[in-house]
């Protein structure tokens, strides 16, 4: 097993078709099924309604940046050779908002509002992450729209 240098999220009985999903290029939330409430991050009862009745969905991979920040000073760490890095939330079109990096662009080109679509990046046979680049950049790369980078 090839190991990352940089930390990777645990893996979770709850949380293995996201991760999953992730692998094979989808984007997956939750949904519950008593309230129809869409959910992300993963968990085992609805945050709203607190039904367990919950179903993993595929997602449009599309939303638009919420809000974010330009790391570009870090101490030596993992992450150092990635500076400038953007962290970002996302509000995705079903409604959730998640945690990611925008990628494939200029961290200087990121502002809010600004539209996004998932890519996703493989960290080792178990983990790919999800991120997200501009929509006009796969408009630039057509041909590496919705791959699996790394």
């Amino acid at each position: 097993m090839n190991l990352p240098k940089k930390p990777v999220p645990p893996i979770h009985p709850w949380t293995e078709p996201y991760w999953d999903a992730a692998k094979s290029g989808k984007l997956m939330i939750q949904c519950c099924q008593a309230c129809h409430q869409n959910i992300f991050y993963p968990r085992l009862s609805c945050p709203f309604c607190f039904s367990d009745r919950i179903e993993w969905i595929e997602c449009s991979g599309r939303g638009s940046v919420y809000t974010f920040s330009v790391v570009r000073n870090n101490p030596p760490s993992a992450f150092a050779d990635d500076l400038p890095f953007v962290i970002a939330i996302v509000r995705l079109e079903e409604g959730v908002q998640m945690m990611t990096n925008i990628v494939a662009c200029d961290p200087a080109d990121v502002y809010c509002d600004m539209p996004v679509a998932v890519t996703f990046e493989r960290l080792n046979d178990e983990i790919t992450l999800p991120k997200f680049r501009p929509l006009w950049s796969y408009v630039r790369s057509a041909g590496d729209a919705g791959k699996i980078l790394g």
